[in-house]
């Protein structure tokens, strides 16, 4: 039986929600005061969670965002954004779609696993992701943010986020850009906002790759 989240588990349903989080982070941190006043809060992002959403993600790894969308779009064309329509389908039939063999074993594999995307909205942070990375082609960066803008939850961080830890390399002045591991125990400060911290950590990134020219 899933147990259900802790009923202090804040969840992000506004910009209100950013700028509050944004707010205790500045206090909490100077360096993230500097990000505040020169960025502004973070936006929310949030997305439409359960299966087309997992779908989408798996369609965009390792290809351009117009690539992703033109596949996406011939796959929402013949209906198979849906559990019950991919099961019903052969990996070739997928392949015809765009979807490379990999994408669509791993698609295949995501509308077998069944999951129950309802349950997972009020299951605690570990279930969820031990859920999702259970299924091929679903890493664990690809299930925390799923966590942090499908659900909303105010406290994730995906630390092996490559933007994150550029980001944090250059808000905090460190000598290199920190692992996924050394990210991971420096956002434990951040809680209970590790999303809006990270949304604040893209959002100072993005500034500063526009100040340096890059776009």
């Amino acid at each position: 039986m899933t147990r259900a989240f802790s009923a202090d588990t804040r969840i992000l349903t506004t910009e209100a929600c950013m700028a509050e989080g944004a707010e205790w982070l500045a206090c909490t941190e100077p360096r993230f005061a500097q990000a505040l006043e020169l960025c502004g809060p973070p936006p929310l992002r949030r997305r439409p969670d359960g299966f087309d959403s997992l779908v989408g993600a798996i369609v965009s790894q390792q290809v351009s965002v117009a690539s992703a969308r033109a596949i996406s779009a011939k796959l929402e064309a013949a209906d198979l954004l849906r559990a019950d329509r991919i099961a019903a389908v052969d990996e070739e039939h997928l392949r015809a779609h765009g979807l490379s063999r990999q994408k669509a074993r791993y698609v295949k594999a995501l509308a077998d696993a069944a999951i129950d995307f309802d349950a997972l909205r009020e299951a605690p942070e570990d279930e969820i992701l031990s859920t999702l990375t259970a299924v091929p082609g679903i890493g664990r960066w690809t299930a925390e943010i799923y966590v942090m803008f499908s659900l909303g939850r105010a406290d994730t961080f995906a630390p092996n986020d490559l933007a994150l830890q550029e980001a944090a390399r250059l808000l905090f002045a460190l000598p290199e850009r920190p692992r996924e591991k050394p990210l991971r125990q420096m956002a434990e400060a951040w809680a209970p906002w590790r999303t809006v911290a990270a949304g604040m950590l893209w959002h100072y990134y993005h500034h500063a790759k526009r100040r340096e020219g890059v776009v």
